[in-house]
């Protein structure tokens, strides 16, 4: 049995055939002829999947929805009507259906429908268990961080999280862009709709639009039946288009007017769909030059960037690389069911010193590297790859100083402090026992680099 359903419709007839064909597909059906019978079944059944007529004796299929999801948000459901109208349609997607299709026209479509439904809810209950192993939800909280700049960042991102509007993610390759679009989805109101997300470079022009839009069976050489795009997965939730700036132009078009009507059209159809969707996309490219070249289209681009986030690369937060290698370390380290409890002096020193030009997915390679060959309960320099080994010692005192002095004593404690907290000065001037802006000043006068 693939799963338990619940067929609400006051047409005899129409249900028995519904739960006919339904049952030959391995669903079990339950049927309702009623919102009344529907709310007995459910506290009965507890179905996965919910399909329901718009028009019933005792009350209307599109305020059920917001009534459903309320009580049981776990369940998916999408409805069936004799009249397509648009409004009503909207109106269920904004309160959580899953689809609305017309009675007739769509009867072939509610297979292929039942089967997303049923991937989306099988998806759900992947990310709760993951959620439920990490102890934490996939939100802002999963964001490691403690530098100025980086925190200034995750603040404006909390801040966006909960609207509608657009946001544009810009930064190097590697500095989390992608957690970040997860993030937003999580803490957003569309948190129990899908987070889908396509990388605009991974596909050629072709095979980009039939996953964007989708395509009709017939519209090109092997489309042999219908398939929905990336829009109509994300329906109610989130769309992030990484490397946004590789989208060819007259794709851009397409793109811009989903964003300004909401509506596109799948390729060889005639008819307009709607899109529900939040729209983030990110990029490593500075798009307002490539919009002022020419190279991008300029309307495009501002309707992107009414939000922008500037993600730093991981050597302007070096203070983090501390705390990002602990963290890596600790979750490899348990995975791969070894015992390394800390990474040595050392080999943070060599963590600091390199200026990581693949960011935080670097370091988090490196780390996962080190905790595959460590053979004792640290991470030692011998462990990193060869280019971190004989990476310059940039955080040694700038200028010598007398070994008998006692300067040279404290800038030594000092520097000994700032490596064992992965340059977090804020840390380091709790253990030290002493005010931030007096590390600050200490540092300085050591000539430290951290």
């Amino acid at each position: 049995m693939l799963a338990n359903i619940l067929l609400i419709d006051d047409e005899n007839s129409l249900r028995e055939l519904l739960a006919r064909l339904i049952r030959l597909e391995g669903f079990e059906v339950v049927q309702a002829a009623s919102l009344s019978a529907a709310r007995q079944a459910l506290a009965k059944s507890r179905p996965e999947i919910v399909l329901c007529d718009v028009k019933l004796p005792d009350g209307n299929g599109v305020e059920f929805v917001g009534e459903l999801k309320a009580g049981y948000p776990d369940i998916e459901i999408a409805l069936l009507t004799a009249y397509g109208n648009i409004p009503d349609g909207v109106q269920a997607m904004r309160t959580g259906a899953f689809d609305y299709l017309v009675k007739g026209d769509d009867n072939n479509k509610i297979i292929p429908l039942l089967h997303r439904m049923l991937e989306k809810i099988r998806l759900q209950r992947k990310v709760a268990q993951l959620e439920k192993q990490l102890g934490r939800p996939l939100d802002f909280d999963r964001i490691t961080g403690q530098a100025p700049a980086f925190l200034q960042v995750v603040e404006l991102a909390r801040k966006v999280a909960p609207t509608d509007t657009t946001v544009l993610l810009r930064g190097e390759t590697g500095t989390g862009k992608e957690v970040f679009a997860q993030a937003i989805h999580r803490s957003s109101a569309r948190k129990d709709h899908a987070f889908v997300a396509l990388n605009c470079s991974a596909f050629s022009h072709d095979l980009l639009e039939s996953e964007l839009f989708g395509h009709r069976a017939g519209a090109f050489t092997g489309a042999m039946k219908d398939k929905p795009g990336l829009l109509d997965e994300a329906q109610g939730g989130t769309l992030f288009l990484d490397e946004i700036g590789e989208m060819p132009l007259d794709l851009q078009a397409k793109l811009l007017r989903v964003l300004e009507t909401g509506e596109f059209l799948p390729v060889g159809d005639t008819k307009v769909r709607r899109a529900d969707v939040r729209l983030l996309s990110a990029t490593n490219r500075d798009l307002k030059h490539d919009a002022e070249s020419g190279r991008f289209r300029a309307d495009l681009y501002y309707r992107l960037a009414v939000f922008q986030l500037y993600l730093p690369p991981l050597r302007e937060r070096r203070e983090d690389i501390g705390l990002l290698a602990g963290h890596f370390a600790a979750y490899f380290s348990q995975k791969m069911g070894k015992k390394i409890a800390e990474l040595s002096p050392e080999t943070l020193h060599c963590l600091l010193a390199y200026e990581w030009p693949g960011n935080i997915r670097e370091l988090r390679n490196v780390v996962e590297r080190a905790v595959i060959l460590a053979s004792g309960e640290r991470i030692e320099p011998s462990d990193l790859p060869a280019e971190l080994q004989s990476a310059p010692l940039q955080n040694a005192p700038a200028r010598p100083l007398s070994a008998f002095s006692l300067e040279a004593a404290e800038c030594l404690h000092i520097q000994k402090v700032l490596l064992h907290t992965g340059g977090n000065k804020t840390e380091a001037a709790r253990l030290l026992g002493i005010g931030l802006t007096t590390l600050y000043r200490k540092i300085e006068s050591c000539g430290l680099s951290f």
